[in-house]
């Protein structure tokens, strides 16, 4: 590893921390010419996930867009930032544990539309109104009819 203040190509390892669930190393180095520290990261490098859009368009996942949806659906309820950003860990994980280069928006939806429905039902309604497209008050009334037929779900 080269050194960022004068380039040198050794250095040792003072300290190693694991984050992110164990996905990345951080590693303090210092420099054997200028002693000098300096902070590095290693990580997995992972295939990239492929989200199918409805209309069969192809992109990049971004976890950003599940992470605002989530936080649209929640905002104003008492869902801490901190349960959603796990959520949000959890879909992602969810998603890269199957084994699969590509995944279709409809899958990403039902994920995020049942753990909604485990964190908080409110926020769940307001997700399911946009992904599904209501149009009608029928429409939220039969979302919410089921939604109170169901057994109560624990966190």
């Amino acid at each position: 590893m080269r050194c960022p203040y004068c380039q040198y190509a050794d250095s040792r390892v003072i300290d190693s921390r694991t984050s992110n669930e164990g996905r990345v190393v951080r590693r303090r180095r210092e420099c054997l010419s200028c002693q000098k520290r300096y902070t590095t990261k290693e990580h997995v490098e992972e295939a990239p996930l492929i989200v199918v859009k409805g209309d069969g368009r192809r992109e990049a996942f971004n976890r950003e867009k599940i992470l605002h949806g989530i936080q649209v659906a929640c905002s104003k309820r008492p869902v801490s930032t901190e349960v959603i950003y796990k959520f949000v860990d959890e879909i992602e994980a969810a998603l890269r544990d199957g084994n699969r280069e590509e995944i279709s928006t409809r899958a990403i939806g039902q994920l995020v539309m049942d753990g909604l429905r485990r964190i908080d039902e409110v926020a769940y309604v307001r997700f399911a109104s946009v992904y599904r497209k209501f149009q009608a008050k029928e429409e939220f009334l039969e979302e919410l009819k089921e939604l109170s037929n169901q057994q109560p779900v624990f966190v």
